[in-house]
């Protein structure tokens, strides 16, 4: 056996590298941040984008078009087969919905959908239906009423 064939220890872990700490460190002095300026301070941070003063080029690009997506109304989707939970007789509204866990919390828009059967009557009030659910609702003897 030579000292060559002396293997070290594996680790269960990678130690992290201390920078700073003494110029016989390897990364001591600096610690790696070059000399001077904005990035070699403690403390500094620069934001993406961020060009040095330079007029960024999110800016210097021209803007063009129109968006109406701040304007889209983002209905939750529940289906027929969900539906199925409630007893018959029951009216489900955002309210019962939320409570039962079809939709989350902050929901202010509901659309029914007519996948799966229905076979309850129910009293059902959403913001909009697919034709199909609609009339799957009303077929199973229930009211489909539309709330604005």
């Amino acid at each position: 056996m030579n000292l060559d064939d002396i293997k070290k220890n594996a680790s269960p872990r990678e130690y992290r590298l201390r920078v700073g700490r003494g110029i016989g460190s390897g990364r001591g002095k600096t610690a790696g941040r070059g000399f001077k300026g904005q990035k070699s301070r403690s403390g500094s941070s620069v934001r993406p984008g961020f060009m040095g003063g330079q007029m960024p080029l999110f800016r210097r690009l021209p803007k063009r078009g129109f968006s109406n997506s701040p304007f889209k109304v983002v209905h939750e989707v529940v289906n027929l087969a969900d539906l199925e939970r409630f007893d018959a007789g029951t009216v489900v509204d955002l309210a019962a919905l939320k409570k039962v866990g079809l939709i989350p919390g902050g929901s202010k828009t509901v659309k029914i959908l007519a996948r799966g059967q229905l076979s309850k009557k129910l009293t059902v009030k959403a913001n909009a239906y697919s034709a199909k659910a609609k009339g799957a609702i009303e077929a199973a003897g229930g009211t489909a009423e539309e709330i604005g």
